[in-house]
């Protein structure tokens, strides 16, 4: 673009920054006193929003910023942000010009962890130079470090997958009952909803039982009977269970019978 920002003393800029959450949803806001739309996205006034300043360096370690704000019914409400619907979110901010709409991008991440206290809520928030702090090379494991029906294990998730529907639950203890024949298989699986107040968020499963599945997010207290969930099998990742449970032993991405670091501690015994 041709604009140049603050060419002049004054100058009609306010910030902006999208918000693209994993369930699908794109949220804008701006600075200014009043909407903008611009970029196919309809940002929200949000005076009460204070962006940090925005650190952009050539090396490799990671240029965090943040941003603060007060919960809002209509935009971002105490509920979401306790359900996880903004970890790991993507988010871009920048500046616009609020009379011709013309932006720029400044900086793009995603959010690393969210807090909140009297009211407000405060987010951390990652470059994507932080992808960089990975290590690439597998570490020797006991246990499968493939992704069950990911990439490594081979197996075909659509096997493995079903929609069930919600009978009941307890939001107390984080539990759904679905009508499933049996929801053993279920643990340390994965549930997806499809539709109500969590519709889009993945939630990890952490035990399931004749009552139902025990999730690792809260369930929303509105969460009725009827919703449709996707729910995949899990895998507790032993090599026993790969064999005999899925046939899979082959695609096993771990080294469950090499010797551990206690083995350099031993030291010969007289017989």
């Amino acid at each position: 673009m041709s604009r140049v920002f603050f060419a002049t003393s004054l100058d009609t800029a306010a910030a902006w920054w999208r918000v693209y959450r994993a369930d699908g949803i794109a949220l804008g806001f701006t600075t200014h006193d009043r909407d903008l739309w611009f970029g196919g996205l309809l940002h929200r006034a949000a005076p009460g929003m204070l962006p940090s300043a925005i650190r952009r360096t050539a090396g490799f370690e990671d240029d965090e910023s943040e941003v603060e704000g007060a919960l809002t019914h209509s935009a971002i409400r105490a509920e979401d942000l306790a359900s996880g619907l903004y970890d790991e979110a993507r988010v871009e901010s920048g500046i616009v010009d609020w009379q011709t709409l013309e932006s720029a991008a400044l900086y793009s991440g995603m959010i690393g962890t969210v807090s909140q206290e009297a009211g407000g809520f405060g987010a951390q928030l990652r470059s994507a130079k932080a992808l960089l702090e990975t290590d690439p090379v597998p570490l020797s494991s006991p246990t499968c470090r493939a992704r069950f029906c990911g990439q490594g294990c081979a197996l075909s998730p659509a096997a493995f997958e079903t929609i069930a529907t919600v009978t009941g639950g307890d939001a107390a203890r984080n539990l759904v009952t679905l009508d499933l024949a049996d929801h053993g298989p279920y643990a340390l699986g994965e549930a997806r909803f499809m539709e109500g107040p969590l519709c889009g968020l993945a939630m990890h499963v952490l035990a399931a039982s004749a009552e139902g599945l025990v999730l690792d997010r809260p369930v929303d207290p509105d969460t009725a009977t009827g919703l449709q969930v996707r729910v995949r099998q899990g895998c507790d990742k032993m090599i026993a269970t790969c064999a005999t449970r899925f046939g899979n032993a082959a695609n096993f991405r771990g080294e469950p019978f090499l010797p551990g670091n206690d083995l350099l501690a031993q030291y010969p015994m007289p017989r």
